[in-house]
């Protein structure tokens, strides 16, 4: 059982920054990979950056460029640097742990604001 748990969410203005933290209670060096997701009401959570256990990443289009997925797996950390904020990245956003063997875990969400 892993448990996630992020933070750093909040209000930002439009072209802002913020840095979200996903810390895991188990070592994410034994993750297949580890992803950020985020949802905005009456629609589908939808895939923002993933990096794989050896460093590899993939962004969604509407984040390249201003997004940054890193990991620290002495800290079981993830993290993601957002960067140019818009309003339309204004949503829940989710830690996801995909495991070696298919099966996943979620973190609670942390909502982030974008908005004069």
């Amino acid at each position: 059982q892993v448990q996630l748990v992020e933070s750093g969410g909040g209000l930002v203005q439009p072209g802002g920054s913020l840095r979200l933290s996903c810390v895991a209670s188990g070592s994410i060096s034994r993750a297949n990979a580890m992803a950020w997701y985020r949802q905005v009401p009456g629609k589908e959570r939808e895939r923002v950056a993933r990096i794989s256990s050896v460093g590899w990443t993939n962004y969604a289009d509407s984040v390249k460029g201003r997004f940054t997925i890193s990991r620290d797996n002495a800290k079981n950390t993830v993290y993601l640097q957002m960067t140019k904020l818009k309003p339309e990245d204004t949503a829940v956003y989710y830690c996801k742990s995909e495991q070696f063997d298919g099966g996943s875990y979620w973190g609670q969400g942390t909502q982030v604001t974008v908005s004069s």
